[in-house]
């Protein structure tokens, strides 16, 4: 049932003229993405309201939690600066008491946002081992009949009226990716944008049941980027569209306000992240040469780092990158009918989603610690991103554990395993949810060929130049 609560947090929530980029010897028409004045905040709040307040305002009783899962997490999964019963509870939940006077356990951003790099906990990474490849909503009614007390119920049943409408549109074909642009869209579709009451019955057409695959990027990059989102949606109020995670329990702009009023703290917390160091051996010399190449040929669109390094800020039309095109040409929460809601809504007012046929050029802070690669986490290692002829069709990571320990600094990524089938071909379903299959719809691992172009020496030198940013 831990797995109900984080997939279900997972709702997220102006380009000028266009410029010519040279890459790699091709013209792209690159779009830039203007700043926008942000919020302040203190970054030590943002902390401590990140980990402690219930900013996703329902979840279960925690008597139900505690019996399930015990009161006691393993310390590894333990936080710093948690109060109460949140100093014993995993990262990625949180415990809080309700306006009715209950208690209950409800997901925190750090579900997604939080993941094991060396058996070491690193905030701000994005989770790549959760199993969203089931509808989790089939344990509710087990669950209910567990609860006797009856404020504990009516708040149980109101998570559940939510989550049994949201499970079947959070599912993913394979463990690692997320459908969290899916999620949100039927949230939105079952919300009164001006009031934000639920509606037991969809408001909107919903998304398609199919959920378009999404990597959780790193939040350290948040910095530097002018838009949130891939696509170039999430400009304006960064903070307001970070308390959209809100969506699934807030019920009225009263509601929302008073989450509101700390996220510009928490957006502070996040600006401060950075990423962690990589302590594998880097060959300073190949480094130094990769640091040419990329600057010659990468940094256009990628930004420049080390001492007067800036970033860009530029997104790619779709038919250049050339990557999976169906979250760029407007999927799940950035089709029309979602993007004209959200501009409706409490968190338009000062935000907007503003999708564009393009995909970012991220910034590479951290780069070596995030694999999968590309916006749909396709490519398993900056190796194979650099070469797109060596990417698997289909592929596996090796390991299981979440532990994070199977970076491999050859390859700049996971150890994984290339396979000779797809997901369709392997009969054993717990053996087929661990299939990454890039022939399946919005999983593909094409384009972004630029890596292409270089000798097979200049793209060592790029692998490791970048292990070091």
């Amino acid at each position: 049932m831990r797995l109900l609560w984080i997939s279900l947090l997972l709702s997220a929530c102006s380009a000028k003229s266009a410029s010519v980029v040279p890459d790699m010897g091709a013209a792209i028409h690159a779009i830039p993405v203007a700043a926008e004045p942000q919020r302040g905040g203190d970054s030590a709040a943002g902390y401590r309201a990140l980990v402690n307040n219930g900013y996703v305002n329902c979840g279960i009783p925690y008597s139900l939690y505690a019996k399930v899962f015990g009161a006691n997490a393993p310390a590894a999964d333990q936080l710093p600066g948690r109060d109460g019963h949140n100093a014993t509870l995993p990262f990625g939940q949180t415990a809080f008491t309700t306006k009715s006077g209950v208690e209950v356990v409800t997901a925190n951003c750090l579900g997604c946002h939080a993941a094991k790099l060396g058996g070491t906990l690193v905030v701000g990474l994005g989770t790549t081992t959760q199993d969203f490849t089931q509808d989790p909503t089939s344990q509710l009614a087990f669950a209910a009949t567990l609860i006797t007390d009856a404020a504990e119920k009516a708040e149980f049943d109101r998570f559940a009226a939510h989550a049994t409408t949201v499970g079947p549109y959070s599912t993913t074909l394979t463990i690692g990716v997320t459908a969290a642009d899916n999620i949100a869209g039927i949230l939105f579709a079952h919300r009164d944008p001006l009031t934000l009451a639920w509606s037991p019955t969809a408001l909107l057409e919903p998304p398609p049941l199919y959920g378009v695959p999404v990597d959780v990027p790193p939040w350290w990059r948040m910095k530097k980027k002018n838009a949130m989102f891939y696509d170039g949606a999430g400009r304006g109020d960064h903070a307001r569209i970070m308390m959209t995670a809100s969506v699934l329990c807030t019920d009225s702009v009263a509601e929302a306000q008073e989450i509101d009023a700390y996220f510009g703290d928490v957006r502070a917390y996040i600006t401060s992240l950075v990423p962690p160091v990589n302590a594998t051996p880097i060959d300073a010399t190949r480094a130094a040469r990769g640091k040419s190449v990329f600057d010659a040929t990468c940094a256009s669109c990628h930004g420049s780092y080390g001492d007067g390094g800036s970033y860009p800020n530029l997104m790619i039309p779709v038919d250049e990158v050339g990557t999976d095109p169906v979250i760029g040409n407007g999927a799940a929460q950035f089709a029309d009918r979602f993007v004209d809601w959200f501009g409706k809504s409490f968190y338009g007012q000062t935000a907007r989603l503003e999708p564009r046929p393009a995909y970012y050029a991220p910034p590479l802070d951290g780069i070596w610690a995030t694999a999968p690669y590309l916006h749909n986490g396709s490519v398993p290692s900056l190796a194979a991103l650099l070469d797109s002829p060596s990417r698997p069709r289909y592929w596996r990571r090796r390991a299981t554990d979440g532990l994070g320990n199977d970076y491999d600094p050859a390859i700049g990524g996971f150890a994984f395993d290339a396979l000779d089938h797809g997901q369709d071909a392997e009969p054993d379903a717990t053996a087929r949810r661990r299939i990454y299959d890039t022939t399946k719809t919005a999983y593909g691992n094409g384009g972004h060929t630029f890596g292409d172009a270089l000798s097979p020496e200049d793209r060592a030198a790029v692998l490791e130049y970048l292990k070091t940013l």
